[in-house]
């Protein structure tokens, strides 16, 4: 008896000791993974502090609501992936790889250790998607002014600092003020929200689209000299006016008056912004439903 009592205690000491080095496991990760909201810097935190209990040679984070997709490392030909969730709230797909199978016991101590993921994750979730409403034009559905501004200064310095060229187009929806008052608000709600849509189709992925007030928007060209900013221009209102909004029994062809303004050596925000605004007024006046650049 007493042999197989000692033979218990040890056994329940080795449980007891593996146990606790779980949860300080745990206890580590969920402290290092605190420190932020970002979603790539989570991942990596997380994959980091398992790489020598699970080890890996690849990740990939996607997350769809937020258009991110995060890899790092080889990806090999054997994988583990997961669907994040926490009551019925999406957070992205997690997925490690590497050149061997994952043993079973792996995968049952990644499943536990996943559990510290998911709660910062959410955080994340929901921080990133206040941050987005606050940066987002609730009628449109395109950024807003606040969104411009950050934007516009980044930009700049940026453009400065690399030597790179950076456009910025104004969008004027042209004879707004007639829609509203012929056809009634809601109608001018539904052309602007329109108009919004078709520009995000007319641009290119790397390019952002903004409602600078009223019936204006301003998208901003990265990497883009004037003539390919003219280029663009010249397509986004062909756009606009090939498309036609129905409104009740009625059918409206809408079309825009865009200014194109390129940065130059000597440009603030300022004096950009005047310069791409003047053209487009200059469009207005010689007829609309045209294109013309500030130099």
């Amino acid at each position: 008896m007493k042999e197989k009592a000692a033979e218990l205690a040890i056994v329940s000491n080795k449980t007891f000791a593996a146990s606790t080095a779980v949860n300080l496991h745990h206890y580590d990760i969920s402290s290092a993974l605190q420190t932020t909201l970002e979603f790539d810097e989570l991942i990596a935190i997380f994959c980091n502090k398992i790489q020598n209990t699970i080890p890996h040679n690849g990740v990939e984070y996607t997350n769809t609501d937020f258009d991110l997709e995060y890899k790092r490392g080889v990806l090999a030909r054997h994988s583990c992936s997961y669907a994040l969730k926490v009551e019925e709230q999406q957070l992205g797909e997690l997925k490690l790889t590497r050149s061997q199978r994952f043993s079973k016991d792996e995968l049952k101590m990644l499943e536990s250790l996943l559990c510290c993921l998911i709660y910062p994750l959410r955080n994340a979730t929901l921080f990133q998607q206040a941050l987005k409403m606050a940066f987002t034009d609730p009628l449109t559905k395109a950024n807003n002014r606040t969104a411009f501004n950050d934007s516009l200064m980044r930009e700049i310095k940026r453009a400065h600092r690399s030597g790179s060229h950076l456009s910025m187009i104004f969008v004027d929806v042209d004879h707004f003020k007639s829609i509203n008052d012929q056809y009634g608000h809601e109608c001018g709600d539904l052309a602007l929200a329109s108009v919004a849509g078709w520009l995000k189709d007319s641009v290119r992925g790397s390019d952002a689209v903004y409602r600078y007030g009223g019936e204006e928007f301003v998208i901003l060209l990265s990497d883009t000299d004037i003539d390919g900013a003219l280029i663009i221009g010249e397509r986004i209102r062909a756009d606009i006016e090939s498309h036609t909004l129905a409104y009740g029994m009625d059918v409206l062809n809408l079309t825009a008056s865009l200014g194109v303004a390129t940065l130059q050596g000597d440009d603030t925000v300022d004096s950009l912004l005047k310069r791409a605004d003047a053209a487009m007024y200059q469009a207005k006046k010689f007829g609309r439903n045209r294109v013309e650049a500030g130099f």
